[in-house]
């Protein structure tokens, strides 16, 4: 960073600047780059600095490369003579001959350092540059001094060892050994500098801290996330000036130390960036130097705990495994059915697993995508409600003996065989974060998804008290009796179960097998419950949902409190005060628009009585994927290249990002529309 002798003008250079006003900052960090960028320290810096046992310290060396290293020494070793000013005591730990970063530590250079007390999690900047350099001293003038949070810092407390290694390996490239050591660290810094238009240097040395396997390792190249941080940029500022930098690595348990040269790329848009948690950018690093010093400090360190702020963010193998778990989630796998069982007249669930690898990540609630290809060759495609629990560690689907598909599933498929299948999709799903009671009303098959919330919310455990509302015509069409009895065990008296049978058997006894007579309705549902702050979901034929949702906003239960999913090709709409709710969208095209389906090289001309894109795609001999078109699966689910297209009766959850709905979507008003299919 650029000091400039007057508070008027700006503490940040143009790399700076450049990531600030990316960022949206740019006018907030000039005020408060004026604030707290100093040239002199504060007398807490200066009592912080003097009882440390070690800083890091970064150098540019004869070639331009800079370095990042380590100075240590016994406490006190680092004084103060006045605030400008900074002195290192060399006398009884000298500045070590193969340390690539001390050919840049002579009088005149420029240096970055920073103060960090990994067991105390204070740290504290300083740039300036050498007066004095000797194998004894280094006096040092403050340039600019500012302070930095405690961000991802790991805890560790140290200790001193009686000797330090006289051992330097150098090379081009990154060894086994070199790789692993960067892969399993959780802390690393590193020295970046720019020139300025005077021909001055400024050099600065920073913190990166994560989880361990935060820093990706391929081949020379490293890939690492920039958090969120203090909004300075002062590392990546450089960076985006003059990518050279210089990184150092510290095995706190062994002392070995690794420096790394090369050259840095910021990365500011990628889906690597969204994929890995916590992560705002991501840069690169190609190494083209290596030095590792074996035990070249006397220090050891004992980690304690991580940063809090460390926690919030992920690794590459939780990124890569969200990744291919992502990607898996478009790819149809073959999964083998484990087991079956009857679970009421036309109700069977079926356990799947996959043939390759883990069973997928799933929220109660869910629905599993499954393809079949009947006898006369047609590939059908359904989605099915998962009936089990994530915690079940299962994937379990019930299914109602309606329809092509369903029928294939009853009559054909057997324990043993292989189906094809897509990962769990849907929106419907349970919120665990509340303690507010939970009302779950199903009818017929709809209670599917609702029995895997019970089973996941009696599993949690939470204390939460739940109403369970099942209706069916008949006792025989009533499922999951034995496993409702198990759960209401399990429960400690927080789960109510209210059945209703609208022709129930002559032996079916009221009070005992259920507990109301008819269908189930808002009546019911008023009798069962002194109605308070409930959270209900809903699930069955559209007309059933549709009314007890609007019983319910009858009786002013808040619309975010119904969570609700429709059978079919219809969509629930919600009113919120007395009112249908407005979607913000672009108006629907009054007139014909062309539509090019990019992947298939075809094109079509939409016109207002051509129904959804889902049927203009059919009409031109392509075969989207779909299940319910009624936007509620989720499977139509399409790129939306170029234009935009209106919903003229949404979803119940909107796509995220460039994704389009094509069951029920049509274009809108203006632009032709591009179609990934």
């Amino acid at each position: 960073m650029q000091q400039l002798p007057s508070h008027r003008h700006s503490p940040w250079h143009a790399g700076e600047k450049q990531l600030q006003e990316k960022a949206g900052v740019a006018e907030r960090m000039e005020v408060i780059g004026q604030k707290v960028i100093r040239d002199y320290m504060p007398d807490q810096h200066r009592e912080f600095y003097q009882q440390l046992p070690f800083m890091i310290a970064a150098a540019v060396d004869g070639s331009g490369q800079p370095w990042a290293t380590l100075l240590e020494g016994e406490e006190g070793f680092v004084t103060s003579p006045d605030p400008r000013q900074l002195s290192f005591d060399l006398a009884a730990m000298a500045l070590d001959p193969l340390d690539p970063a001390t050919p840049g530590l002579g009088s005149g250079e420029a240096v970055g350092l920073l103060g960090i007390e990994l067991h105390t999690r204070r740290r504290n900047r300083i740039n300036g540059h050498i007066l004095q350099a000797s194998a004894q001293r280094l006096d040092i003038t403050v340039e600019q001094s500012f302070g930095n949070c405690p961000q991802y810092i790991q805890l560790r407390q140290y200790r001193r060892v009686p000797e330090r290694g006289v051992e330097r390996i150098e090379a081009s490239e990154l060894d086994a050994r070199s790789a692993e050591m960067i892969r399993s660290a959780d802390t690393f810094f590193v020295a970046s500098y720019v020139e300025h238009d005077d021909g001055r240097r400024s050099v600065d040395v920073s913190h990166r801290g994560g989880r361990a396997g935060f820093v990706r390792v391929e081949g020379n190249r490293l890939t690492i996330p920039d958090y969120a941080g203090n909004l300075f940029f002062n590392t990546l500022g450089n960076l985006r000036v003059n990518p050279r930098a210089g990184l150092l690595f510290v095995d706190f348990a062994t002392g070995d130390v690794l420096q790394l040269a090369g050259r840095a790329e910021i990365i500011l848009d990628s889906p690597l960036i969204k994929a890995f948690e916590g992560a705002e950018r991501l840069w690169t690093f190609d190494v083209e130097q290596a030095v590792l010093r074996p035990a070249a400090t006397s220090l050891r360190w004992a980690f304690e705990e991580y940063a809090p702020t460390s926690l919030m963010t992920g690794t590459w193998a939780e990124t890569d495994a969200r990744l291919r778990e992502r990607e898996q989630r478009n790819q149809w796998q073959r999964w083998r059915v484990q087991h079956q069982q009857q679970e009421s007249t036309d109700i069977r669930s079926f356990v799947l697993a996959p043939e390759q690898g883990a069973a997928p990540h799933f929220a109660a609630g869910q629905h599993l995508p499954i393809r079949i290809t009947t006898a006369t060759g047609d590939t059908l495609l359904r989605t099915y409600s998962l009936s089990s629990a994530p915690s079940d560690g299962q994937l379990r689907i019930s299914v109602k003996a309606q329809g092509v598909v369903s029928r294939y599933l009853h009559e054909q498929v057997q324990v043993g065989d292989l189906l094809d299948v897509r990962a769990p999709l849907g929106s419907f799903t349970l919120n665990s974060d509340t303690h507010r009671p939970l009302v779950l009303v199903g009818a017929g098959v709809g209670i599917t998804p609702l029995l895997s919330m019970l089973r996941e919310q009696v599993a949690l455990g939470q204390g939460r008290r739940i109403h369970f509302f099942q209706g069916a015509r008949t006792l025989a069409d009533l499922p999951f009796q034995a496993e409702l009895r198990e759960l209401m065990q399990g429960a400690d008296g927080l789960l109510q179960v209210h059945r209703a049978l609208s022709a129930p058997e002559q032996d079916a006894v009221l009070g005992r097998d259920y507990e109301q007579r008819g269908r189930i309705g808002l009546a019911q549902i008023k009798a069962a419950l002194s109605f308070d702050d409930y959270d209900f979901y809903l699930c069955g034929p559209a007309a059933f949902t549709q009314a007890i949702y609007d019983g319910l906003r009858d009786l002013n239960v808040a619309d975010a409190r119904i969570h609700a999913e429709a059978f079919g090709p219809s969509t629930l709409t919600r009113r919120t005060d007395g009112q249908s709710v407005t979607l913000v969208q672009p108006p629907a095209a009054s007139g014909p628009v062309p539509v090019y389906f990019t992947n298939s090289a075809k094109e079509a001309r939409w016109t207002p009585d051509a129904g959804s894109l889902l049927e203009l795609a059919e009409s031109r001999g392509l075969a989207p994927e779909f299940s319910c078109r009624g936007g509620s699966c989720g499977t139509c689910k399409t790129r939306l290249v170029s234009g935009q297209v209106h919903y003229p009766n949404p979803p119940a959850e909107m796509p995220e990002g460039d994704g389009v709905l094509i069951c029920c979507a049509v274009p809108a008003e203006g632009e032709p529309l591009q179609l990934d299919l």
